[in-house]
């Protein structure tokens, strides 16, 4: 390629709490400016602070915005140019943005290859499948040295790594930091305290589910007196809920949350990891001794936990919901619960609102369907349609199909967007 070129610079670091992103902007703009020097110019900057190597371009700001700009014929550049690959390109990234450069006359500049990526070449192929698998390598190994570093310091230190402290605690300083460069800038530790105001309920909550009661009758229970649920105590550190009221959720996560034995967990399941299937966390690590002050003694957790949470019949058999999890509401989207009904199994929506929040006046009036019922219904719909006999269930989960319905029509559905409609009753 000729001289005189107008180029657009694209940089990126991962963090913005961590790293000094105008620094990370200046070194690695200066990098592509020596790359270039003398064969063009830099006439535009695109750079992304806080985005993983990992995401692709399209879900980066700033270079999402650069791939939108390829499409403009009268763009302000001829070549993009980077200062170092790692920082823009993650496995095989490069790859799959080729086709779109190519499509458009877009050169990619690298200082690892001197120059422009000859993408006709074998052996700047053979480099980008190298820097590809290099930084690809170089993310996995540093998210293992952090992960093992940080269970370490829980399991052997009872070290406290950060996030939202549980309800009924609060932050106190725990002394300087180890590292004596940290502690030269001023950085010290911090660990759980009982917090005077919500510690009591915290124990209220655990006495309580030790006498057998159910988590929706003590979240019924915090609201009637009024007792500030956890978001509305911190909503600094929970803008994303409402901070109303208790739900029977946030009583179940308190008394699963073993950090109140008074040792300090890390990468604890929640309802959170356990939604996010890219989520790389989930090994349980608990410190080996005691790391702050409990709120409930270990034999009590571990008796809670043991609380059984579904009813058994008069006659001391275990119920059986054939179709448990396998039921959505039609009118709220949501799946619908497992609930004896008159001597049976049975489905039932109350549309969000449970015994810890209470339907009002104008709310949608409770779904409720029996099994026996749904099982028919489905079986013959499936017959009618030219198909034998199914064990229902089984055949409603190997096809990965949900039953979709209200108090008038069944519909399966499947991921995907095909519905079978099913008869009437």
């Amino acid at each position: 390629m000729g001289g005189g070129l107008r180029f657009a610079f694209y940089g990126r670091t991962s963090t913005v709490e961590h790293q000094d992103p105008v620094s990370s902007a200046a070194w690695q703009r200066e990098a592509a400016e020596v790359l270039v020097a003398g064969r063009g110019v830099i006439v535009a900057e695109y750079f992304d602070a806080g985005c993983s190597r990992r995401l692709p371009w399209r879900d980066r700001p700033e270079a999402a915005s650069l791939l939108a700009a390829l499409l403009d014929p009268d763009r302000s550049f001829d070549a993009i140019v980077v200062g170092e690959y790692e920082r823009a390109f993650a496995a095989d990234q490069f790859e799959q943005l080729t086709p779109i450069l190519n499509k458009h006359g877009v050169q990619v500049w690298i200082p690892e290859a001197g120059g422009p990526v000859e993408v006709g070449s074998p052996l700047h192929r053979m480099l980008m499948t190298v820097l590809g698998a290099q930084s690809q390598r170089e993310v996995l190994r540093a998210r293992h040295r952090t992960l093992a570093a940080m269970r370490a310091q829980v399991s052997r230190q009872g070290r406290y790594l950060g996030g939202r402290p549980p309800y009924g605690y609060r932050l106190v300083d725990a002394g300087p930091h180890p590292n004596q460069t940290h502690a030269g800038w001023g950085r010290r530790l911090q660990r759980l305290d009982p917090d005077p105001v919500t510690a009591p309920h915290v124990k209220w909550i655990f006495a309580e589910r030790l006498t057998g009661r159910s988590a929706a009758g003590i979240a019924r229970e915090l609201n009637e007196r009024g007792v500030p649920c956890p978001s509305a105590v911190d909503p600094a550190r929970n803008r994303h809920r409402s901070g109303r009221t208790w739900s029977l959720r946030t009583v179940v996560e308190i008394l699963r949350n073993p950090r109140y034995t008074g040792r300090e967990v890390w990468d604890r399941i929640t309802g959170r990891n356990l939604r996010n299937p890219e989520s790389p966390r989930g090994m349980l690590t608990i410190a080996a001794e005691p790391s702050h002050p409990a709120l409930v003694s270990e034999r009590d957790f571990i008796a809670v936990q043991a609380v059984r949470v579904t009813r058994t019949a008069s006659d001391g058999t275990r119920r059986v919901y054939r179709l448990s999890g396998l039921v959505r509401c039609g009118s709220c989207g949501r799946r619908m619960d497992s609930h004896w009904v008159n001597g049976r199994p049975g489905y039932r929506c109350r549309h969000g609102y449970t015994s810890a929040q209470p339907r009002p006046a104008t709310g949608l009036k409770n779904l409720y369907l029996r099994e026996d019922d749904l099982l028919a219904r489905i079986s013959a719909g499936l017959i009618a349609q030219g198909g034998p006999a199914h064990d229902v269930a089984a055949y409603l989960r190997a096809q990965n199909l949900m039953i979709n319905c209200n108090a008038e029509t069944l519909t399966l559905r499947p991921v995907g967007d095909r519905q079978i409609g099913l008869p009437h009753d």
